[in-house]
């Protein structure tokens, strides 16, 4: 009876759990796009860009999939203007940022 209780215990946690997690994720994806991206780019649920050509991170999504985004991030993200820097994340780190890209995007 102990073990069912427990697995029970075990099971009606796991969707807290997760949801915790994601929004570690999400809040280590911030982070991270705040200290390399906001110079730019409005990185949050509000506000403009201070660089006029730099698109908000919250529409994203109305130009592609923000998942299509992974690999670019991984393997170096270029950009058709020479001002902005080329940056390279790690696979954690890239993980973390596509976490803040969705939970931000405008629906």
């Amino acid at each position: 009876m102990r073990v069912i209780a427990a697995l029970a215990v075990c099971v009606a946690l796991t969707p807290m759990a997760l949801a915790d997690d994601r929004a570690a994720l999400e809040k280590r994806g911030e982070a991270l796009v705040s200290r390399h991206c906001a110079m730019c780019h409005a990185i949050g649920r509000s506000g403009a860009s201070s660089h006029p050509e730099a698109p908000q991170f919250r529409q994203l999504s109305r130009r592609y999939p923000v998942r299509a985004l992974e690999e670019a991030l991984g393997e170096g993200i270029m950009s058709g203007h020479p001002a902005m820097p080329e940056f390279r994340f790690e696979a954690d780190d890239v993980g973390a940022i596509i976490a803040w890209l969705e939970a931000i995007q405008e629906r």
